[in-house]
């Protein structure tokens, strides 16, 4: 049995190594960009700055609707490891609408969330979308190398 064991641990090694022999991840989480110490600190910054744009523009728009207790839950960027180029930035949502089953005495809750693509220019290098969003209005300011902001890919998807 040991020699069994021997041979399946040696097949499963084998198999989770590319031929170089490296695990090295093309994409990675933009709060690792450069280093996970100064990407994490930078986007959390920006994500703060991204619900605080949110909650302010709610109760007007987005909250409106059937929806109208919408909570921002995360804002996720993934970036070439080698050069820091944005593939791909989703910003997810929640929101629920809840009624009293007049039949029944239930409550009737419908709970949902929503994964909102940011409108991105191919490859955008991450320190330039980063100082773009630092501005103090970062729903409304323009994409770099595009001609739309956050708000109007959240009205497309929320």
């Amino acid at each position: 049995m040991n020699g069994f064991l021997a041979s399946v641990a040696l097949v499963l090694a084998a198999a989770s190594f590319p031929a170089g022999g490296t695990t090295a991840e093309t994409f990675i989480d933009a709060r690792s960009y450069p280093t996970p110490a100064a990407g994490r600190e930078r986007f959390l910054a920006l994500e703060t700055r991204l619900v605080r744009g949110f909650d302010e523009v709610c109760g007007d728009t987005f909250c409106e609707g059937e929806y109208h207790n919408l909570q921002s839950l995360r804002f996720r960027c993934s970036v070439n490891a080698a050069d820091g180029g944005v593939e791909e930035c989703v910003w997810t949502f929640t929101g629920s609408t809840a009624r009293v089953d007049g039949s029944t005495g239930r409550i009737i809750v419908d709970a949902r969330s929503w994964a909102c693509p940011v409108p991105l220019a191919a490859r955008t290098p991450l320190p330039i979308l980063l100082q773009a969003l630092e501005q103090d209005d970062p729903l409304h300011v323009r994409l770099p190398g595009t001609t739309t902001n956050l708000y109007e890919g959240l009205t497309g998807c929320l």
